[in-house]
């Protein structure tokens, strides 16, 4: 089989520990796109998180594509079109920050441009999600009232203990409703129904007429293992979470030892070689 599509998780695949995208690998990416092959960014990131790893990757210029918020939108690089955008129900923001700011030690975000928007207080784990994203947060006196705009995505964050205990009590609340489930131990998503990367992958290679075997898909936690499943060759990461190594065709190095690169050269290149690559 030839693979002519593949698809990457950012945080803890593609980028290393220090969230750098390394040059060898920026290269073989550049490279398999000027061969024809398309390249997807697929994140729970907002799409202004996203868009500077896509722009050292020329997404624009090969036609590749971004999707973000786990799925909930899909932009076509080309000419910034999205071509899937689902957003949450309106009425479930009140109710879910009524929930979540009961609860002591919890921050309630989204996103607006280039600002992550918190809506309780700010706590290590807001900072985190600052930091991976290289975008300011900015405190709201009233979140809700504020949130007047459609969205895509809730994130609550808070210590590990506390989310694993929030995560049924929300669940229980929206039963069907929401897709809810943690990316990260301190990260609880609370997304549109039946929103995950498999889903949206669907629907992306529908809109190109493209087969689900014709991609790879790569990642390291729990949000990654449907599209793992899907791929026509799913990879963990070898640092990846044990159920995601589980559900892998492949496990490849570690995010810290150019693990995606080793993928494109095994499977997505005839010659090893990086020297032709274009800068």
């Amino acid at each position: 089989m030839e693979y002519e599509m593949l698809v990457l998780d950012l945080d803890g695949t593609l980028t290393n520990s220090k969230k750098e995208l390394t040059e060898p690998t920026r290269k073989a990416l550049l490279t398999i796109q000027e061969e024809g092959k398309k390249v997807v960014l697929a994140s729970g990131r907002p799409i202004n998180g996203v868009l500077p790893l896509a722009r050292k990757l020329k997404l624009q210029k090969y036609g590749s594509y971004i999707l973000s918020f786990n799925g909930a939108r899909i932009t076509r690089c080309l000419d910034g079109t999205d071509i899937y955008n689902r957003t949450l129900p309106k009425n479930v923001i009140p109710v879910i920050y009524e929930l979540i700011s009961s609860i002591s030690g919890l921050d309630l975000l989204t996103y607006e441009g280039d600002n992550i928007l918190s809506g309780i207080s700010v706590n290590e784990y807001t900072q985190k999600e600052a930091f991976i994203n290289k975008m300011a947060v900015r405190q709201l006196a009233d979140f809700t009232s504020y949130i007047q705009f459609p969205i895509n995505k809730l994130l609550v964050t808070g210590a590990p203990p506390i989310l694993e205990k929030v995560m049924p009590i929300l669940k229980g609340h929206f039963h069907s409703l929401l897709n809810i489930y943690r990316s990260e131990p301190y990260f609880l998503e609370i997304m549109p129904q039946n929103i995950d990367k498999a889903y949206s992958l669907q629907k992306l290679l529908s809109s190109i007429g493209m087969s689900s075997e014709q991609m790879i898909c790569c990642g390291d936690g729990y949000n990654d293992i449907s599209m793992i499943e899907y791929a026509g060759l799913g990879v963990a990461m070898e640092n990846a979470q044990k159920i995601v190594r589980e559900t892998a065709d492949f496990i490849t190095r570690s995010n810290d030892d150019d693990g995606i690169l080793h993928v494109v050269n095994t499977f997505m290149r005839q010659k090893p070689s990086l020297a032709a690559a274009p800068e």
